[in-house]
This record gives C-alpha cells, structure tokens and sequence, in this order.
C-alpha cells in the first residue's frame, strides 16, 4: 500500500539495452535521455486508450456505466469495464453499488482522481494551442 495521496503504479517497462547502438534521434548533439521515472509511470497508466476519455466524462460528476458508455463514443463495453477495474485499483475512480432493483452501479472520481484537473485543462490548452483540427472537441470539464 502506497502513503495517503500517493498512487501505487505500475513500476516502469525495462530501460533498454546500454550495449545497443541508440536511435537515430539520440545523436550527442540531441543529448537523448531517458524519462523520469514518475513520468514513465503516469503515462503507462494515463497513456492508455480510452483512460483519459473516461476521466474526463468523469470530471464534471458521477455516472453510471451506461452514461459512461454514452460519453466517450466508440468504447466497447468490456474495455469501459476493464478500464473502470483498472482506475478503481489504482484509486483514481469509487465504485458505488446502488441497491435496486434495478441493481446500478455509479463510478465517480476519488481526490486523486480529481487531483488530475488542472493536469487535464493545461493538456485541453495545449491540444487547443498546437494540434489542427481539434477545435471545440475538448470536453466542456476542461473548459476555463
């Protein structure tokens, strides 16, 4: 178990062979270093597809699975599933069942989860400031 406020990720993929000749994107003069550790660790869990869609439909309240589903297009059911699990393990997202009938399940954001905004609107700025063809296409959660 990780201290209060930390998250316990995944350790980061092995760094690759020293004996290897590098890339050619890391010539001396491009002085190619590898990433910090934390920052490797962050995108193996947000850089997956799908993760920051949901935190985002997430950003702006709770939801139950089939809003979720609803508001990011394209997700299959069991993807959205594993993803939930996924960011529920690793204190991002609570599950909460709702006792019916119906039986409903809401998911909503923990602190950590909701620690993630202002990371989320400066990435939202950033897409809106250099990527083409993104206007407008950002959700309204990340709007300031």
């Amino acid at each position: 178990m990780s201290e209060p406020g930390k998250l316990d990720l995944p350790p980061p993929p092995p760094s690759p062979d020293p004996d290897r000749d590098p890339s050619p994107d890391c010539s001396p003069a491009a002085a190619c270093t590898e990433p910090e550790s934390a920052i490797t660790r962050v995108f193996h869990l947000l850089g997956k597809r799908w993760t920051g869609l949901i935190l985002a439909a997430l950003m702006s309240g709770p939801g139950h699975f089939a809003e979720l589903r609803r508001a990011v297009p394209g997700i299959s059911e069991r993807m959205l599933s594993d993803r939930l699990t996924e960011l529920a393990a690793f204190g991002l997202v609570s599950r909460v069942v709702q006792e019916g009938p119906p039986l409903r399940v809401s998911y909503s954001l923990t602190d950590s989860g909701h620690a993630l905004r202002p990371a989320m609107v400066e990435l939202t700025r950033w897409a809106d400031s250099h990527l083409t063809g993104t206007e407008n296409r950002c959700p309204e959660a990340f709007r300031e």
